[in-house]
């Protein structure tokens, strides 16, 4: 295995939260955690903090913070931002590991407005940046296929060298604490759609594809507490009760998120990109397993299903096409099933090759946010869901996501995701509506996917 230049190799543990503790109360802390250890892509934890860059998009601008205290205030496009800086840092050696730095943070799904002209017609009840993302200089990377574990750097920083030998010495001792911290939910759930309106919102959808403004739309409900403590310890609770291969905890000034999303949005590795949109779900019932296993064969051979799969494959193959070379974009595994804690879904893997003069930043920007949760056509999509929708989504259904100085990258899309700012826990559950689906059915969906973050949250009630 190819190394990079700054590397000491750390003591194995499988459960890398151990090192988090360490790192996790210095700035911008990010812990990309693969959680569930059985599924085909959790092999890495990446663990980093004390971001050399920042860039916070607030609005129309965005905010680049350096570590010497230098700030820029700009408007252009964020993306463009990002890859400029990216750019200014140039490994001259490759390594085999996933990322060993580079730019990690969160796109929230409203910095979509940054790329399409859309009404605003939802509440922003979030208050926070749309992008926020640290340029990291060194990375915590353990690979559990392996059962290896490293301290890995470019060096493209010079304070990395000099902090290096003091970081080394802190991870080798360390220890998870004594006592965990507290987090507690101190009010009853808000939902922003009870089920009239729930009915109301899903006949309009009805209206629009019967219209032929849409074949299909993804519908999510919001849900919020009040809650106060450090949210590092709900996370704990739903990286043990809720494992997915996306999994990731990110804290930064203005908000924190708690994430156990099981979709991959886009993977870049040299030219060759993937995209696994989830569409379809039935509740998993671990307490029968011919009910489960009836549930998990149901889905696999249900017609809907795999048509609202192949609704968003089409989708998603056109934003390829965007930036990957004509010819190159193939689905060679359609309508998977995967089975996570609380339910089954139904995925499809995309692949092309990347076309001259694109990466992995022109990709995202291609295809962001994902089709997976909008519904097709894309921006009728995003219209419609701005005028059903009661409050703008923000974090949710955008994506966490690592882009290494050297090219790599890989991103998830923030369902299944908790997020927390000014004493308020929020988090959305959606599914996709078409001509043939149920209300019913739809609703219940909704509460089958929210259902490990529900039992979390009664979990951390008095």
């Amino acid at each position: 295995m190819t190394l990079p230049p700054l590397c000491t190799e750390l003591p194995y543990h499988s459960d890398s939260e151990i090192y988090f503790e360490a790192i996790r109360t210095k700035q911008w802390p990010i812990f990309l955690d693969s959680g569930n250890k059985q599924h085909v892509d959790a092999r890495f934890d990446i663990q980093t903090a004390d971001p050399f860059i920042t860039l916070m998009t607030l609005g129309d601008n965005t905010l680049i913070t350096y570590n010497s205290g230098e700030t820029q205030l700009s408007s252009n496009d964020p993306f463009y931002l990002l890859h400029n800086i990216l750019q200014q840092y140039q490994p001259t050696q490759k390594s085999d590991l996933p990322f060993c730095g580079g730019a990690l943070g969160y796109f929230a799904y409203d910095l979509g407005r940054r790329l399409e002209i859309l009404p605003e017609l939802a509440q922003d009840a979030e208050h926070i940046p749309s992008m926020a993302i640290g340029i990291y200089d060194w990375a915590i990377v353990s690979d559990h296929k392996l059962q290896k574990c490293w301290l890995v750097s470019y060096g493209l920083n010079a304070n990395t060298h000099s902090i290096w030998d003091e970081l080394v010495s802190k991870l080798q001792q360390a220890v998870l604490p004594a006592e965990q911290t507290e987090f507690q939910v101190i009010s009853p759930l808000r939902q922003n759609f009870d089920r009239p309106h729930y009915q109301q919102a899903f006949d309009k959808i009805q209206h629009y594809i019967r219209e032929g403004d849409c074949y299909q739309i993804n519908l999510a409900k919001r849900f919020e507490v009040d809650a106060q403590g450090d949210p590092w310890a709900a996370y704990q609770l739903l990286r043990k009760q809720n494992p997915a291969p996306f999994s990731a905890y990110f804290s930064t000034p203005h908000v924190t998120v708690l994430s156990s999303s099981p979709e991959r949005l886009l993977k870049v590795n040299g030219t060759h990109v993937e995209t696994k949109p989830i569409k379809g779900t039935r509740p998993r019932d671990l307490d029968d397993p011919k009910r489960d296993k009836a549930l998990a064969d149901e889905l696999q051979s249900s017609l809907k299903d795999r048509a609202e799969n192949l609704m968003i494959v089409d989708l998603l193959r056109n934003d390829l096409g965007k930036v990957c070379e004509p010819g190159s974009i193939n689905v060679p595994k359609p309508f998977e099933l995967e089975s996570f804690a609380t339910v089954h879904h139904l995925v499809s893997t995309i692949t092309g090759t990347l076309a001259e003069g694109h990466d992995a930043v022109s990709l995202l920007r291609a295809c962001f946010p994902g089709g997976s949760i909008t519904g097709a056509p894309k921006l009728r999509a995003m219209e419609i869901i701005e005028e059903l929708e009661p409050h703008q989504r923000g974090i949710y259904c955008g994506s966490i996501a690592y882009i290494g100085f050297d090219g790599k990258m890989d991103s998830n899309i923030t369902i299944r995701t908790l997020v927390y700012s000014q004493n308020r826990l929020r988090f959305w559950a959606g599914g996709g509506i078409v001509a043939d689906s149920e209300a019913d059915a739809e609703y219940q969906e909704i509460d089958d996917k929210a259902a490990a973050i529900l039992k979390i949250i009664k979990q951390l009630s008095p």
